[in-house]
């Protein structure tokens, strides 16, 4: 019987990959090696990318395509548009960008779309721009999951600040999600501080610490960025206040993995950078080779064929389930 029902399934095997339908299906997601994929980033040697290329790079082995990363070396509008001037110069399969400024980029962004190169944006959104896509975080939701954590931590009362980056279009979202969940929810908790740490250690741990001197008794800390939470960390270790100031921070790079282990990080918002990147060479591949058809021309009809935004996730990271979040 079980040598006759495997037969069976052989049978049915060979059936199915003969039909052509199905053969057709195969040979679309089997790309060409030559196909060129871009991945542009801002700050681009932190840590928190090498997810969401590591999600890309998966697609494009999958498919069998090429994926290739580049960016600007800090949070420079100017220095990410010429970045992806050269990108578009290329002229790639397709670009999947995150954007250091929601309106520096758009010019560009409508250029390589005007060219005919799908693009999608990640992580930080450029939404008056032309791109096919958004996937990332829903920050604001994602601001509101910390307040409510960091609440617990402090029972429901006493005073906190945000370490943020400025003009950023996630980081103000995650903002406003904390600090209005707070006070909406928590009213005896009390915003009493929030600065720029431009995505710089140095210069978070310098704002958090002159926090914690100009506001005697401050019981939490909220930062969008993950080098904001490494700044602030350091900040609290300095002042003797580990344990007694709660660090809610954002990302999973090793450094504030290592610091919620130690106890100087309470917690941080692990964002889902690797559907960002495996999701947006899908959505480009399937765009480009015009496997999506919402209606036929959709192109000269002025039709987007994707999903507007697409929420890629979020967890919160504890001690207590921290060692599942280190990069294998």
């Amino acid at each position: 019987m079980k040598k006759n029902l495997t037969l069976l399934i052989i049978c049915l095997l060979s059936v199915v990959v003969t039909i052509p339908g199905v053969a057709a299906i195969k040979n679309a997601f089997a790309g060409n090696p030559k196909e060129e994929y871009y991945m542009v980033s801002f700050v681009s040697g932190i840590e928190y990318w090498k997810g969401c290329f590591k999600g890309m790079t998966d697609a494009a082995t999958l498919l069998g395509v090429k994926a290739i990363y580049t960016g600007a070396p800090q949070a420079d509008v100017n220095q990410e548009a010429t970045v992806l001037e050269q990108v578009i110069a290329k002229k790639p399969a397709g670009i999947a960008i995150t954007c250091a400024n929601p309106d520096g980029l758009k010019a560009p962004i409508n250029k390589a779309i005007a060219a005919g190169i799908p693009v999608v944006t990640f992580d930080a959104d450029s939404p008056a721009s032309n791109r096919y896509c958004y996937l990332g975080t829903s920050n604001y939701n994602a601001g509101a999951t910390a307040a409510r954590y960091l609440a617990k931590l402090i029972n429901g009362s006493g005073a906190v600040a945000v370490s943020t980056v400025t003009g950023q279009l996630n980081h103000e979202q995650r903002k406003a999600g904390f600090i209005e969940t707070l006070a909406v929810e928590y009213p005896n908790i009390k915003v009493v501080a929030t600065g720029n740490d431009n995505n710089d250690q140095t210069k978070a741990a310098t704002l958090i610490a002159g926090f914690i001197q100009g506001h005697p008794g401050l019981k939490g800390v909220f930062c969008t960025d993950a080098l904001g939470g490494v700044g602030s960390a350091i900040a609290v270790r300095e002042a003797n206040q580990v344990g007694k100031v709660k660090i809610v921070s954002f990302d999973t790079d090793r450094g504030t993995l290592d610091l919620i282990k130690e106890g100087a990080i309470s917690a941080s918002i692990a964002q889902g950078t690797w559907n960002m990147g495996y999701w947006s060479l899908m959505f480009l591949y399937n765009t480009g080779h015009n496997l999506v058809k919402p209606v036929d021309g959709w192109k000269t009809k002025g039709i987007n064929p994707l999903p507007g935004i697409v929420d890629t996730g979020a967890n919160v990271v504890t001690k207590a389930n921290v060692d599942a979040f280190y990069s294998k």
